[in-house]
């Protein structure tokens, strides 16, 4: 009887451990579907921090996903429906190095050349995109810094929209960009 209430005591502590791990959770409500983001702040500290402050601060309401490639991802994060950049932060540093990979439904920041470019806007792998893991090609990566852990089905409509070469008032031409708008309505941390 001791041995079994030894074990029983050892699973739940285990259990309750693992619990006490997971990383902040991150509701994305969009007209399309929701979907939940865990993300990592053991691997990915200060991506982490920079994305939750976006989250708190409200900047992904009314955002869209402004470029959709089917096999490859879905990004989000920046532009407002009128194809208009929202003005960011400082980037955050490239925790690239940080083990995580760039695998199917996984959220990683999006950047410009510079690896430590990231600022608000960020990506959902939809394939296991090696090529875009540390090191790549290039000598860098790009930051991996959590995983949906609900809603996938979204992600998956998302995926599938067709897409168009669109204006942007302050880039020119945008390929990409998908023919339905898909908005963020909101973005919020979960309790």
């Amino acid at each position: 009887m001791r041995n079994l209430f030894a074990s029983l005591l050892l699973v739940l502590t285990c259990l309750s451990s693992s619990a006490a791990m997971a990383g902040p959770k991150v509701e994305f409500k969009t007209t399309m579907g929701n979907f939940v983001v865990e993300l990592d702040d053991v691997k990915a500290p200060k991506t982490t921090a920079n994305f939750l402050s976006y989250v708190k601060s409200g900047f992904y309401n009314g955002t869209i996903f402004h470029r959709v490639i089917d096999g490859f991802m879905i990004q989000g994060g920046g532009f407002t429906a009128d194809m208009n950049q929202k003005p960011t932060n400082a980037p955050v540093v490239s925790e690239a190095q940080n083990g995580l990979k760039n695998q199917t439904y996984t959220i990683a920041m999006a950047r410009t050349s510079d690896p430590d470019s990231a600022t608000a806007q960020f990506f959902i792998n939809v394939n296991n995109n090696e090529a875009l893991n540390y090191p790549n090609a290039m000598g860098n990566g790009y930051t991996v810094f959590g995983k949906v852990i609900s809603g996938t089905e979204t992600i998956d409509a998302i995926r599938k929209i067709s897409t168009m070469v669109a204006s942007s008032p302050k880039m020119g031409r945008m390929s990409d960009v998908p023919s339905k708008t898909v908005t963020i309505e909101s973005a919020g941390v979960l309790k």
